[in-house]
């Protein structure tokens, strides 16, 4: 297994949150970190939740917002083969159909999902899916 990182929006929203840790691991430039990029749209929409969760300006967020996605590596859907789709959707589908795509991109990539997602940590580790990154 590579030592390619997956990413998800959670990992994110806690990064902006309260992530100091999650930040130091993130600045590591040595741990390459990957998501789908539909991920920026997601960020974007939720903004202004961030902004109220956090209290800070529309501003802050922004640029906050900018330095993570700078870190991070983004990936096109469409290139991760039908068979890795069809593999994350089979380990998903009764857990977080909305994390299919960063199960198929840690499978596509052979790298782990780094997620705070408990419920989806559960169900795939039911299945046999192992490839968590833990800090």
């Amino acid at each position: 297994m590579n030592e390619i990182i997956v990413i998800d929006a959670n990992i994110i929203s806690a990064l902006i949150s309260d992530g100091r840790q999650i930040r130091r691991i993130l600045a590591r430039e040595a741990l390459p970190f990957v998501s789908p990029k539909f991920i920026v749209v997601e960020l974007f929409k939720h903004a202004p939740k961030i902004q109220k969760a956090t209290k800070l300006s529309r501003d802050e967020v922004l640029e906050l917002l900018s330095s993570i996605i700078n870190r991070i590596k983004f990936y096109e859907e469409d290139l991760i083969s039908i068979g890795n789709w069809t593999e994350a959707f089979r380990l998903c589908r009764d857990v977080d159909e909305k994390d299919t795509p960063y199960i198929a991109l840690a499978l596509e990539l052979d790298a782990k999902l780094w997620t705070k997602d408990d419920e989806i940590k559960i169900g795939l580790k039911k299945k046999d899916f192992e490839r968590f990154y833990n800090y």
